[in-house]
């Protein structure tokens, strides 16, 4: 396996003021075995455009890499503080790193007309709005700008749609702020702004998810459907928010793939220090109280008897129905892709 980082912008086109020193970035991870020109899968995590789950990230990515993709770990803009409005950047930084891995398509051994974005919660927000969005994100590279940046497909994971009724209402505030105009509102809540020229998308859920209410999906579906946009649908009845692969090896206690972490870091160590960009003293409170207060024993949301878990085995039995979202993926993508 070939792996390398990807820096997706040069220090004068990045100016996010809450990057404390972070360059958005892709993560690769390439077959060597043969010259195959290979299915594309870029991986965009979840977080509530807070921070970046590690196990969106590259847990994922190595179940399409399995399956003969060459595969890429975006780890794009977000903003733990709260403080400064994320706007486009995210879903420009999924653009540009589409361009730049389909400009480099024969080096990285894909076919550029089979590229495809994978993303959960946030993540899937980030996915939907470049899915929607494509063909007004203009980059200030010419050559790049002159790459496509439209996905040819999109699997969305318990994905953040709508800014409206059924948000997930802090990806929204730090996306957009406190108060957002309307127009920014809609422009962001994707199931309004699918087209005909929308690609293809495979969407699952749970119904017991009581962080992104199942509805997302649902109001997806139905715009897609309305478009003539080819689409899946799936909805499984068990199961809470940010399951990713739901597999044995990630209820053993899967590591890895942190580096989708690295703004967190260097935020926190602004928070710590109080330098942070237009922090308020009641979001660093809240920071320092989360990441820096020591932990009392007995103390906090475990307080009282420790509540026994299910064996990682009886997890992946109870779930199996959930772990199947890859499988059926597969069969998905390769009918359209």
């Amino acid at each position: 396996m070939k792996q390398f980082r990807l820096d997706l912008w040069k220090d004068d086109e990045y100016t996010y003021a809450a990057a404390y020193g972070f360059m958005p970035n892709v993560r690769a991870f390439l077959h060597e075995e043969d010259d195959s020109v290979r299915r594309c899968m870029v991986m965009v995590p979840g977080g509530g455009y807070c921070m970046l789950a590690p196990h969106e990230g590259e847990l994922p990515a190595m179940e399409y890499y399995k399956m003969g993709m060459n595969v890429f770990v975006l780890t794009y803009t977000n903003d733990i503080t709260m403080s400064v409005p994320l706007k486009r950047q995210p879903m420009e930084d999924l653009s540009r790193a589409v361009r730049l891995i389909r400009r480099n398509a024969a080096e990285y051994n894909i076919a550029p007309d089979k590229l495809l974005v994978c993303g959960f919660s946030a993540g899937g927000h980030v996915c939907a709005s470049l899915c929607t969005h494509f063909d007004d994100i203009t980059d200030p590279d010419p050559e790049l700008n002159a790459v496509s940046n439209r996905p040819e497909g999109a699997i969305l994971c318990y994905p953040v749609i709508t800014s409206g009724k059924y948000t997930h209402i802090y990806s929204m505030q730090a996306l957009l702020g406190k108060e957002p105009a309307q127009e920014e509102l809609d422009y962001f809540s994707c199931e309004k702004q699918v087209t005909e020229n929308t690609p293809p998308c495979f969407l699952w859920q749970t119904l017991e998810d009581d962080l992104v209410p199942v509805e997302n999906v649902y109001l997806f579906a139905k715009a897609l459907k309305e478009k003539g946009v080819p689409y899946a649908q799936y909805v499984f009845p068990k199961g809470g928010h940010g399951l990713s692969v739901a597999s044995l090896e990630q209820f053993k206690g899967w590591h890895g793939g942190e580096y989708v972490c690295e703004q967190l870091g260097k935020a926190l160590e602004h928070v710590k220090d109080n330098t942070a960009v237009n922090l308020t003293p009641q979001r660093r409170e809240e920071l320092m109280q989360q990441f820096f207060a020591p932990k009392e024993e007995g103390s906090g949301q475990n307080a009282g008897p420790a509540r026994e878990m299910p064996a990682p085995e009886v997890l992946a039995d109870m779930f199996a129905d959930v772990h199947s979202w890859l499988e059926l993926s597969r069969i998905w993508f390769e009918r359209f892709i």
